[in-house]
């Protein structure tokens, strides 16, 4: 079994995720790519695609988006699992309606689309970045759930390892 990770990340903490993603993945027997949608190229070796991206203004970055249509249009009946990050704060429960994922969901007919928190690191945006980030009152901090991350991983992993 051969599963594609793919993650859009515009500073590296969603990609950090799909990282944690794969070394769970491979620990319950499966083999894992993990690459940017940017360096994938064929899909049609992969039994499995696990797409992620952060969330900015309630939407994937492009190049997550692209892939997850490409995905869409030739995965032939491959599962497909969907993550999303970006939500800030201590709330235990990320708020779903602030990202727009259904028509990728619909598009990829993904089994799953979990939400996690994100990571805010001021020192790595830019100037209209800070900004924004100061307009809308966002907190500064690294809000991912490690421990749910791994779990998910790990049911998908599991789910796979059945189907072998």
């Amino acid at each position: 079994m051969r599963v594609l990770v793919s993650v859009a990340s515009k500073h590296g903490s969603t990609f950090e995720i799909g990282e944690v993603i794969a070394t769970e993945l491979r620990g319950t027997g499966v083999e894992v790519d993990i690459a940017h949608p940017n360096d994938v190229g064929t899909i049609d070796h992969y039994d499995a695609f696990v797409l992620g991206s952060g969330v900015y203004a309630g939407h994937w970055l492009a190049d997550g988006r692209e892939l997850a249509q490409r995905v869409a249009q030739h995965r032939a009946g491959r599962p497909v699992w969907l993550f999303s990050s970006g939500p800030l704060g201590v709330s235990s429960v990320p708020d779903h309606d602030a990202v727009d994922v259904v028509h990728l969901a619909d598009a990829t007919e993904a089994r799953a689309h979990r939400l996690f928190a994100g990571k805010l690191d001021r020192k790595v945006l830019g100037f209209a970045e800070r900004a924004i980030m100061l307009a809308v009152h966002a907190p500064e901090g690294d809000f991912r759930d490690w421990e749910a991350i791994r779990a998910w991983a790990r049911d998908i992993g599991a789910t796979l390892s059945a189907t072998v």
